[in-house]
């Protein structure tokens, strides 16, 4: 027997250290870590290998459970950890997915090397370095159809070629680990639970483009991916993997870590180059491009997490096996960190092509309480809602891009009929508003004004005009910002007027708002003839708004009343109206 306990982020958050320290007292067997499997929603998980390699998968663990996992362990039968076992259903979240990137991902030890080779781990590196010249490893990923995963969706083999074909000896490879979209954790996940993997991927790339040198630039937020991509770059170097004359070729790397500070912008290459050198991440005006001036001035490729995760699987497969899967403009499989009011929330990997229904439905279960589907955000504050009416989407950059949203680097935001959706617009306006750079005004005090306005409609202060001047605005910025940040942060706000204006309607010809989310407008009362007089709204509000003796009607006063919702949600006898 041995026993495998998830410690990615999630696992962690959730108890899974604890977890570990209540098993190792209890039960006399191998006890080891791995990653996150992607099924935040069921951390702790806890993984039992029987001698035959069969396993049987605990789920919401906590350290109480631990005498009963160690009764199993020790003959018993499975009664004693019956309520743990993961369910059918849940066993189909994982089933109904392709996984390509995250293929080791909740299932190898990510703090140890020889855990990764063991799964054919830098096998497409010694292949690419003793087998193939840099031109072929390019044609393959060009036959493959990868595309950049971090949101434009650029051929990657022609950001390479590029690179390679540029003059000079001293070249980059460079890892955009700056994940900065709310809701938004699939390259955290890679570098947690598989770091190896992107070692080799970048180790490829690197090669492909005539580079001596590979940096990660990485989110100081991610501390735990840090450590761990700190540890396999230590121990590559100690088997010869990272360094002089790797495989003894002529093929030579080092690799280094850059945390970042945490700013957004820092998402668009040459922002994130800024950085790299020390200054203020801004972005460069274009062109030149990074492949023929980037990092210090010298020919440099920048790719994200979860791209150079495909690398190594493509190598060893074929870009014909990559390309088999997706549509004809979207090739290969996609990640997405599903978020919001699903059922179970974790990360998806799935072929392009399918549709938003698979994954929302299918494999994430559908809707808390079973409540409609209202829109889900995709990309991430650059991205945009789309509406339940066009949930048969195909999950591809030309059909998602057709709805006014885009892929992004993958982020899903799942919302119900509870969700407001100028709210919305307003949150992830907000985000892009700070983290503006500031260096184009179009950007810096187009989006704060929007933000102005976006927080007058949901007090009740919007007025006639301001729909249309916000469409105004949006396509100003869009023309006239200088980066993606700039030119992609409307994109929210259009959509969402696009496809809920009845909402922004209501808020402002109304005042109300029909999701009841907006503090602002809402009022609550009490029906007279429901209410029991139990004073157990009274004794929740916290401003003393209620007001009435035991078992007579009470009444709320809206002039104190802060529209908190405790008495609403206190009330027993579904006397309390919230509209």
């Amino acid at each position: 027997m041995r026993i495998v306990i998830g410690q990615g982020s999630c696992g962690i958050a959730a108890g899974a250290e604890k977890v570990k320290k209540a098993l190792e007292d209890v039960v006399n067997c191998d006890i080891s870590i791995t990653g996150c499997i992607g099924m935040c929603y069921l951390e702790p998980i806890v993984d039992i290998y029987d001698d035959e390699n069969k396993l049987t998968r605990l789920v919401k663990v906590s350290e109480n459970d631990a005498e009963a996992i160690s009764e199993f362990i020790n003959g018993g039968d499975k009664t004693a950890i019956e309520g743990l076992i993961v369910s059918d259903e849940d066993n189909e979240f994982l089933a109904k997915q392709t996984r390509i990137a995250l293929r080791n991902c909740g299932v190898i030890n990510p703090e140890e090397i020889d855990a990764y080779i063991g799964a054919n781990g830098y096998t497409a590196l010694k292949k690419a370095l003793c087998e193939m010249t840099p031109e072929e490893v390019i044609e393959v990923i060009k036959t493959s159809g990868l595309a950049g995963r971090g949101g434009a969706g650029f051929p990657t083999w022609f950001k390479w070629n590029a690179a390679r074909q540029s003059e000079g000896d001293e070249k980059y490879l460079i890892c955009n680990a700056d994940e900065g979209d709310p809701g938004a954790f699939m390259d955290r996940a890679v570098i947690e639970s598989d770091p190896h993997n992107l070692i080799e991927g970048m180790l490829i790339g690197a090669y492909a483009i005539g580079a001596k040198h590979a940096v990660v630039y990485v989110r100081a937020e991610y501390p735990l991916a840090i450590k761990r991509l700190k540890r396999a770059i230590k121990q590559a170097e100690e088997k010869g993997i990272i360094g002089n004359n790797i495989f003894e070729t002529d093929f030579s790397c080092d690799f280094y870590i850059k945390a970042g500070a945490g700013a957004f912008v820092c998402g668009e290459e040459t922002a994130l180059i800024e950085s790299l050198e020390g200054h203020r991440g801004m972005p460069r005006l274009k062109p030149p491009f990074p492949a023929q001036s980037g990092f210090l001035r010298k020919p440099s490729n920048i790719n994200n997490v979860e791209t150079f995760a495909n690398v190594g699987w493509i190598i060893n497969n074929g870009g014909e096996a990559f390309a088999a899967m997706g549509t004809e403009g979207s090739k290969g499989t996609k990640v997405f960190a599903v978020t919001g009011k699903i059922k179970r929330s974790g990360l998806v990997e799935i072929p392009m092509g399918k549709t938003l229904r698979d994954v929302i439905f299918d494999i994430g279960g559908g809707m808390k309480g079973d409540k409609p589907f209202k829109a889900v955000q995709m990309g991430g504050p650059s991205g945009g809602c789309i509406p339940a009416e066009l949930i048969d989407t195909v999950i591809d950059y030309k059909a998602l891009g057709a709805t006014g949203a885009i892929m992004g680097s993958g982020g899903m935001v799942v919302m119900d009929e509870s969700t407001c959706m100028v709210g919305m617009a307003k949150f992830f306006l907000d985000f892009t508003a700070k983290e503006s750079c500031g260096k184009c005004i179009h950007c810096r005090i187009g989006t704060k004004r929007m933000l102005e306005m976006l927080e007058r409609i949901t007090k009740g202060e919007g007025k006639e005009g301001d729909i249309e001047l916000l469409e105004e605005l949006c396509y100003s910025i869009k023309d006239g910002a200088l980066c993606g940040l700039g030119q992609t942060a409307p994109n929210p706000v259009l959509t969402t007027i696009r496809y809920f204006r009845n909402e922004y309607e209501a808020h402002i010809n109304d005042k109300k708002c029909p999701a009841l989310e907006c503090s602002d407008l809402i009022n609550y009362s009490i029906i007279e003839d429901k209410c029991r007089g139990c004073t157990l709204c009274a004794r929740n509000c916290p401003v003393d708004a209620i007001t009435g003796s035991i078992k007579q009607p009470h009444k709320i006063d809206n002039e104190k009343c802060i529209k908190c919702g405790k008495c609403f949600s206190s009330c027993k006898f579904d006397a309390i109206v919230r509209e």
